[in-house]
């Protein structure tokens, strides 16, 4: 079976998040941004709508015409400026009412009457309802079966609000890693697995002057300990096992330093206090600085501290410096659905520790110290001993890098291409040129293999 090409398929994906800075909380506007991207990049025609900036246009057109960003929900967001999930509950009403009609007129039947399949691809609960909305009205329209539907879970944040049933009745569901799959297992749901990547610009080397100058600026020495930390202000990320980590280190006798980079959450106040009643002394780094140089002046700038709190925005270009310099970057987390930024540490070159649920990228400790237990003292103990074994560290980065080159978003997109072209063959959805002659079940039932159940659920009647 010839792949799927650029002229067989249209895809359309369906965020909450996206590309613009109002969009981005966590990883996800990361994902679907490069996700589209790079299926644009490979040819085929994309289509992004997601809560977009309410300034910037209703749509964009780049990469010469194959990626399309369509911004929703722009009038409340004007109302609602603190970011995408601002207003949410009306967003997420307003996108299940708008968004499916207007893509089965402005995309969908284009997309059929010049000849492609139109593959929709959902992110997250809050399109959840919006995808079984299209479906049913892609039915009573008679074009369902002439479409591809999938819908993805980055988390298990808000499962209770989804309609399973129906959801897995008018779609196919996909998620992040064998861990996130285990875990619908248990509700009964057998979701295909299709991994988060990186961008290939993440593996180009760290500059080590970058490195140098930033671990100048916050005074590293041959005693001193550079923890680094980036990530929501989530209790499942373990922050507070990081500082009482960084507390224990400072007890032993070693001088501790550890920036780190939260959000705007509530558990970041009991983060810093933590810090602070262990003894450690905890300094906020604020200011907009956009280039590593800056942020390493923002630093010698600063009173002589354990923690540096920096509260500014860090994109790729600031965390990785950071990612590379650190003697350990704790991308720690009880619950880990895949862990972008433990692969993102690792294609910047970092020694990273991560916990031991969906951070699959690990291969089981060869490329990560992957962390068992909620204990400060084992990340304390782990790095104790990889600084007395600087060999084994440094063979430990290396590795990290080259495992981080095969989630390159190029090469997601080649699993997301094969469970696509799966699923549509499947129900019979592919042109005659795409299509497998099949055996017909009854011609292998008495091979003893186990019953293949069709990946995605038939149209309603």
């Amino acid at each position: 079976m010839p792949p799927l090409a650029p002229d067989d398929v249209v895809f359309c994906i369906l965020s909450f998040e996206g590309p613009d800075r109002y969009a981005q909380v966590g990883g996800l506007g990361v994902r679907v941004t490069h996700l589209a991207e790079t299926l644009a990049r490979r040819g085929f025609a994309t289509h992004l709508v997601f809560v977009g900036d309410p300034d910037a246009p209703p749509r964009e057109v780049h990469l010469d015409g194959r990626l399309s960003l369509w911004r929703w929900c722009q009038e409340m967001s004007a109302r609602h400026r603190a970011g995408v999930y601002d207003g949410e509950d009306a967003k997420v009403r307003d996108f299940t009412r708008t968004a499916p009609p207007y893509l089965i007129e402005h995309v969908i039947r284009p997309a059929l009457a010049a000849g492609y399949i139109p593959v929709i691809l959902a992110e997250e609960w809050q399109t959840a309802d919006a995808l079984i909305q299209l479906s049913d009205q892609l039915h009573y329209a008679g074009l369902r079966q002439r479409c591809v539907l999938f819908w993805n879970a980055n988390n298990t944040m808000s499962f209770h609000r989804v309609d399973w049933k129906r959801l897995e009745f008018i779609s196919q569901l996909t998620t992040v890693s064998r861990y996130m799959k285990h875990l619908m297992w248990h509700m009964g749901l057998n979701p295909l697995v299709i991994p988060n990547g990186i961008p290939s610009d993440l593996l180009r080397p760290v500059k080590p002057q970058q490195v140098a100058a930033l671990r100048q600026a916050l005074g590293v020495n041959g005693d001193g300990v550079m923890l680094f930390k980036a990530g929501r202000f989530d209790p499942a990320k373990r922050w507070i096992m990081a500082v009482e980590a960084a507390a224990q280190l400072k007890a032993a006798g070693h001088r501790v330093i550890f920036p780190l980079r939260g959000g705007i959450e509530p558990h970041g106040a009991e983060v810093l206090d933590r810090a602070r009643q262990l003894g450690l002394r905890v300094v906020d780094v604020n200011g907009s600085p956009k280039t590593p140089a800056e942020v390493a002046a923002r630093l010698r700038d600063a009173p002589p501290a354990d923690v540096y709190h920096l509260n500014f925005f860090m994109p790729q270009a600031l965390l990785r410096p950071f990612y590379a310099a650190a003697d350990a970057v704790l991308a720690t987390s009880g619950h880990e659905p895949f862990g972008l930024v433990g692969l993102e540490a690792m294609a910047a070159g970092g020694l990273v520790f991560t916990g031991a649920t969906g951070e699959e990228y690990t291969l089981g400790g060869q490329s990560a110290v992957v962390l068992d237990t909620d204990r400060p003292d084992e990340i304390v103990i782990r790095l104790l001993d990889l600084r007395e074994n600087p060999d084994r560290a440094q063979a430990m980065r290396a590795a990290g890098r080259q495992q981080a080159a095969t989630f390159a978003w190029e090469r997601v997109v080649e699993i997301l291409l094969d469970k696509v072209s799966f699923v549509a063959q499947s129900t019979g959805t592919l042109p005659p040129r795409h299509r497998l002659a099949l055996t017909p079940p009854a011609a292998v039932a008495s091979h003893g293999s186990q019953r293949c159940e069709p990946t995605a659920a038939p149209l309603r009647k």
